[in-house]
């Protein structure tokens, strides 16, 4: 759940450039977080240099691919449905087609998928993608190929992404893999393994590259961004083992983020996404000092409540989330805060609940991320609790808080009314082919009429209205960023 799961995003089909000389066609779709369909990028990569140019034509595939995700029940009936689609098309139009799934399902479901259900020919985990040449070949000798090792040192640092059904502005830059935080309610420690972080010299180089290309706005990315440390490879929990030059010579989240903003001043960064735990003050106090660091923190709660905050085993308290909120807002008066939000956790009373409604009144979240629990198999919370939350009651819960996150990001977006905003314009609006839609730095979206500007622009608008979450603006001409 301490991901952003953007949902317009669900289910897409990548396509790249066509690489000259390519025979085979591929078929990728992510379902997930952000970290999935960065995953997949690396994987079109790696199969770019095996002669596979991306198709969006299912039919003609030679190989299929769904990269996945574990977090929600819904995400993996989801996938189960696509792959009933993808054996329809293998049976009835394509025998020649090679069926395969990657990601987080993959290491869960590895022996379901391919030795009891028989619905796919390989399966290869979040660790295995540079291992795909040798599976395919497997694959193509006719036997079923598995490779779900968890790795200590995989952070893929040496493959340059290919970017996938990108706006050429906007780019995800992975920094960390795994998680070392065992959340009873997550399954994203035993399906990505333990945390380790990649070299920040292979970081800037990525992040040269993108503004080379043109790339605007970039945001790095982990399962737990705050907690990178690089102190020359090696997983984490390591960390105290390291020799006094490793330890004198490491690189924590608030040094890279100052290295990603000295080294290319104009580009935006983002990142996500943080634990309260993990969270530091100098993060803070970074962004703060760099204008192009943007302000805003996705920062997971998960409930209010200090009781059920000790049952997911979440390492801060409520008293402490508030006051790391308090520090925040005090640094950088002017940042957005969103949130994740789980209703519903074994044992949470009305009490509990209430606690959640009495912390989000404190914060006043500008948006956030919100669900009922849903049981993972292979979690602590699955292995140990009982799922005693009544459905109903689960559903009206979440229904209040959405309600109330809903009054509060009006509240929030209404403070921007009459002031000038800086925008990074990503994209044409979905309603209107007469104006353009970009972000702040705060992450509000705001639309305004296009004009003479383009797609990659800077550009400082006029806030003039609002709705709960979008920006309506007039530009009011180009930012100093250009």
């Amino acid at each position: 759940m301490e991901k952003i799961i953007d949902e317009n995003k669900q289910g897409e089909s990548l396509v790249l450039e066509q690489k000259e000389g390519n025979q085979r066609k591929l078929f990728i779709e992510s379902y997930g977080c952000a970290m999935n369909f960065s995953d997949s990028e690396i994987v079109a990569s790696i199969l770019a240099n095996q002669g596979f140019n991306t198709t969006q034509n299912l039919e003609e595939a030679d190989l299929v691919l769904v990269n996945t995700c574990s977090i929600r029940d819904k995400a993996e009936q989801t996938v189960r449905k696509r792959l009933e689609k993808y054996n329809a098309v293998k049976r009835d139009l394509n025998p020649k087609m090679k069926v395969g799934v990657l990601g987080c399902m993959a290491e869960r479901l590895k022996t379901k998928f391919l030795e009891e259900e028989k619905i796919v020919d390989l399966v290869v985990g979040p660790d295995a993608y540079k291992d795909l040449p040798n599976l395919l070949a497997e694959v193509d000798e006719g036997r079923d190929a598995i490779n779900v090792i968890l790795s200590k040192e995989e952070t893929y640092g040496d493959i340059s992404p290919v970017r996938l059904n990108t706006n050429g502005v906007t780019a995800f830059v992975s920094i960390t893999r795994g998680c070392d935080n065992m959340c009873t309610f997550c399954v994203v420690p035993f399906t990505r393994g333990r945390e380790r972080s990649r070299a920040p010299q292979s970081i800037l180089e990525e992040v040269t590259n993108l503004w080379n290309r043109g790339y605007k706005e970039i945001t790095l990315l982990g399962q737990n961004v705050d907690s990178y440390l690089w102190y020359g490879g090696g997983l984490k929990k390591d960390f105290d083992k390291a020799s006094d030059i490793q330890k004198a010579t490491a690189v924590n989240f608030a040094n890279l983020l100052e290295l990603c903003a000295k080294a290319q001043p104009k580009m935006r960064i983002r990142f996500s996404t943080s634990n309260p735990q993990d969270l530091t003050l100098d993060v803070v106090k970074t962004m703060a000092k760099y204008q192009n660091i943007c302000n805003h923190i996705h920062l997971p709660v998960q409930s209010g409540s200090n009781r059920i905050l000790k049952e997911m085993n979440r390492l801060h308290t409520r008293e402490e989330y508030m006051e790391l909120i308090d520090n925040i807002r005090r640094i950088l008066p002017n940042c957005t805060i969103s949130q994740d939000m789980i209703v519903g956790f074994p044992t949470e009373t009305e009490a509990d609940f209430q606690d959640t409604v009495s912390l989000m009144k404190y914060v006043k979240y500008h948006f956030g991320y919100m669900f009922t629990y849903s049981e993972r198999p292979g979690t602590m919370a699955e292995r140990k609790m009982i799922d005693d939350v009544p459905e109903e009651v689960k559903k009206r819960r979440l229904q209040d808080i959405v309600d109330l996150q809903r009054e509060h990001s009006e509240i929030r977006t209404k403070a921007f009314l009459n002031n000038i905003v800086e925008v990074l314009i990503e994209k044409e609006s979905k309603k209107s082919e007469l104006q353009w839609s970009g972000r702040t730095s705060q992450n509000v979206v705001t639309v305004f009429p296009k004009e003479n500007y383009k797609i990659g622009d800077f550009v400082n608008v006029q806030v003039t209205d609002c709705t709960s979450a979008t920006l309506i603006g007039k530009a009011i001409g180009l930012s100093e960023n250009n």
